[in-house]
């Protein structure tokens, strides 16, 4: 058996310093994801599982590998692992954070603008009935200029997109549990205030903070009341921060003008609601989507992976 198994097709930057290291591995070769029996068929005798966040890592899966030393996420997230469980077991769990945030700021950027000038609307429009030509009231949007944009989770993602939008002539407003440094706070202009003050005052609120117990469904049916019914929501963080049913209805009674979604609550299944509306954007989680992102992250487990079966510690553990 395999000294490191891959539960999913990489970059083959990953491949690459696993053969230069001369490390035995195996690779999901099937199509789609990988299932949880043959998850735990390949885990039995490897010492490091490389794994998307896209794989549930639970103890069924843990206890079926006893030589396990290291599981190494594909990506910033980590709540598809039982870090906890791994941790009690002596496993290091690591992620892939900072190398992707520039794509994700740069996704979420582009989808504020989509959103508010309705250019993805305009494209269906365009490939179906088409216009009848330049009229002064046709398909109006909004400009960014001038509008509050409500950060939730001013991180790198958050600072990222912070930095782009306020290039746009956007006011800044944030949340976290946190207030950040006076210097930080400086460099975009950017103000803190409480959770319901950033909804009441919002044009658009997007999202990035992590999925934790206490951002499960942060925003729901309260939180949409408070939105004004002129407000834009976007969501590149994690589907379940958002109850996605006090959304639909929110959307769907008007109390919203819009919404664009990169991640999902029961992912990669989307409700049938919000496919039938014309001002919503949806995406298919692809935030840290390239090129760029994605090859250094490949590079960050696959180093991990070596240096833990070299004896050396592992960079960026998220369990200890």
């Amino acid at each position: 058996m395999a000294t490191v198994y891959l539960s999913a097709k990489l970059p083959k930057v990953a491949t690459e310093i696993l053969n230069k290291a001369a490390i035995h591995y195996e690779v999901f070769d099937g199509t789609g994801l990988i299932s949880k029996d043959e998850l735990i068929k390949h885990v039995k005798d490897c010492k490091v599982l490389i794994t998307p966040l896209s794989t549930q890592v639970d103890q069924e899966v843990i206890d079926a590998a006893p030589k396990l030393k290291l599981i190494a996420n594909f990506g910033a997230g980590f709540n598809n692992i039982d870090v906890k469980y791994a941790r009690s077991k002596g496993i290091d769990v690591t992620n892939t954070p900072f190398v992707s945030s520039t794509a994700t700021a740069e996704v979420a950027s582009g989808l504020v603008i989509a959103l508010m000038r309705r250019i993805v609307e305009g494209d269906r429009v365009m490939r179906s009935v088409g216009f009848d030509g330049w009229a002064p009231l046709f398909f109006l949007g909004h400009e960014l200029a001038g509008k509050t944009l409500g950060i939730v989770g001013l991180g790198s993602i958050g600072r990222g997109v912070a930095q782009r939008l306020h290039a746009f002539n956007m006011k800044i407003i944030y949340t976290q549990r946190h207030q950040a440094d006076p210097a930080t706070e400086a460099q975009y202009s950017a103000e803190y205030v409480t959770l319901d003050e950033l909804l009441k005052r919002s044009d658009v609120v997007t999202l990035h903070c992590p999925l934790t117990p206490e951002t499960h469904h942060l925003i729901d049916a309260p939180q949409f009341a408070m939105m004004k019914d002129s407000a834009f929501l976007i969501n590149c963080a994690r589907g379940p921060v958002i109850n996605e049913a006090a959304l639909l209805q929110a959307l769907q009674e008007h109390k919203l003008a819009g919404a664009a979604l990169d991640v999902y609550e029961a992912e990669p299944n989307v409700a049938d609601g919000f496919k039938k509306l014309d001002n919503v954007i949806l995406t298919p989680h692809i935030g840290n989507a390239s090129f760029e992102a994605r090859d250094a992250m490949a590079e960050i487990v696959a180093t991990n992976a070596v240096n833990v079966l070299n004896g050396e510690a592992a960079k960026y553990i998220v369990n200890r």
